[in-house]
């Protein structure tokens, strides 16, 4: 297993372009089988899940391919709508596919989803909004299987505003007859994306970015040239990274209207921060200030796929912070690697006290997840003296090579990959 070693203490300074967004590539991949033909997506990173999801699109019949930053995939030769099993449990996104099989094909047979473990994720609002649309769903203890001959346009309310659930249901019923109405529906960035996308394709929709998304079902879709968003989380994530070590940077390729929460909590902990067009500028001079209360919660929160990351900086900081986390229950399991880092954090149920204290040392972690990776080389990068980061393929997951974005502002980071030795079968 690859492992990442840092030297920290060095204060972040240059100029990074933010990558495309996982989050939105990934649906963005699945809606392009509701259309047959080329369809061209420019911006999309290279990350194991966008590897997944283009080994998934192979394994239904597609062709695709990633040169760049550019994926072009020929849906017209899908003829499957059984989602393999190996490659359903390695990535939970891959049950966005649900929806555009169903419509496409009028069946689709998917597996549990795989991905961080974090907690729990139900898929039922999936399930119930296709089964609004017409669909009928048989569940086994590993396999589930939907069927519908037609989808019709209904009102979906959801209980919760799952993300992967209004995007399942708006993919769906693009292609369904009549008027879908979504209540309750997700906010998030990555939903206007998918909804700019369909649109482009022939679909009616709007309304996405608030919390009713209106679908009007059209006969067919059609392959289009589509560059996706930048990733407010890879962007959010620099940029705690260049407070947490005292640093100055420029991001550039990003959308500062996107991270409004988290840019107001950085600037409440003392850090100067300026934004415009695409760009933010970040500088950090000094220790930063303690935030008192930071709850996570469904856009335009702050967004619990940052907790971890602003969870290091708040154990640099003068003062004691509390985090609340109401989104996922099992996403404080980087909090025991960081203590062994010398922070100072406390966890009751899903409240995180986190009490300030003036460095933090460099040892040897495991990333737990997506996320809780990125923490911690964070962490390694404003420690003092060598960081080891293990279970790097968490990271890599929604990360384009994250070393190669911190040496191109400075830091002292590096991926050691273990060299397997031949057996001498002599």
């Amino acid at each position: 297993m690859d492992k990442l070693v840092i030297e920290g203490g060095r204060p972040l300074s240059g100029t990074i372009r933010i990558h495309g967004a996982k989050n939105a590539a990934l649906p963005i991949l699945a809606a392009s089988l509701l259309s047959e033909g080329k369809v061209q997506l420019r911006n999309v990173p290279r990350l194991l899940d966008i590897d997944v999801m283009l080994g998934i699109l192979g394994r239904l019949g597609c062709k695709a391919v990633h040169l760049g930053d550019t994926v072009t995939v020929d849906t017209g030769s899908a003829d499957s709508s059984h989602v393999p099993e190996d490659l359903m449990k390695q990535m939970r996104s891959s049950i966005f596919l649900m929806g555009p099989l169903l419509a496409r094909f009028g069946e689709v047979c998917i597996y549990q989803p795989g991905g961080c473990a974090i907690g729990e994720r139900k898929i039922d609002l999936h399930l119930k909004g296709l089964e609004a649309l017409g669909a009928q769903i048989e569940e086994s203890e590993q396999q589930i299987r939907c069927r519908a001959s037609r989808l019709v346009g209904c009102d979906i309310h959801l209980d919760f505003p799952s993300v992967g659930a209004t995007e399942n249901i708006m993919m769906a019923a693009a292609l369904a007859e009549g008027t879908t109405v979504i209540t309750n529906a997700a906010r998030e960035p990555e939903i206007q994306d998918l909804q700019n996308f369909l649109n482009a394709m022939g679909a009616s929709i709007i309304g996405a970015g608030t919390d009713t998304i209106t679908i009007r079902g059209v006969e067919r879709l059609y392959p289009c040239d589509y560059e996706v968003i930048p990733d407010r989380i890879v962007a959010g994530t620099a940029l705690i990274a260049v407070a947490a070590t005292r640093g100055s940077v420029t991001l550039t390729h990003c959308n500062p209207a996107h991270l409004v929460s988290l840019l107001h909590v950085l600037r409440r902990a003392g850090v100067q921060i300026g934004a415009a067009d695409d760009i933010i500028t970040i500088s950090s001079a000094g220790r930063p200030r303690a935030v008192e209360r930071i709850v996570t919660s469904p856009y335009p929160s702050f967004p619990t796929d940052l907790q971890s990351q602003i969870m290091v900086l708040l154990a640099l900081a003068d003062g004691l912070s509390v985090m609340k986390e109401t989104v996922f229950e099992g996403r404080f399991k980087h909090v025991d690697e960081l203590v062994r880092m010398g922070a100072d954090i406390s966890v009751d149920l899903n409240l995180a006290f986190i009490r300030g204290v003036p460095r933090l040392y460099g040892a040897t972690v495991e990333a737990t997840d997506l996320r809780a990776g990125a923490a911690l080389v964070i962490a390694g990068l404003a420690a003092q003296g060598k960081t080891i980061v293990e279970q790097v393929h968490h990271i890599d997951r929604g990360y384009d090579r994250i070393e190669t974005m911190f040496q191109r502002l400075g830091g002292a980071i590096h991926r050691e990959t273990p060299v397997l030795k031949q057996l001498d079968l002599a």
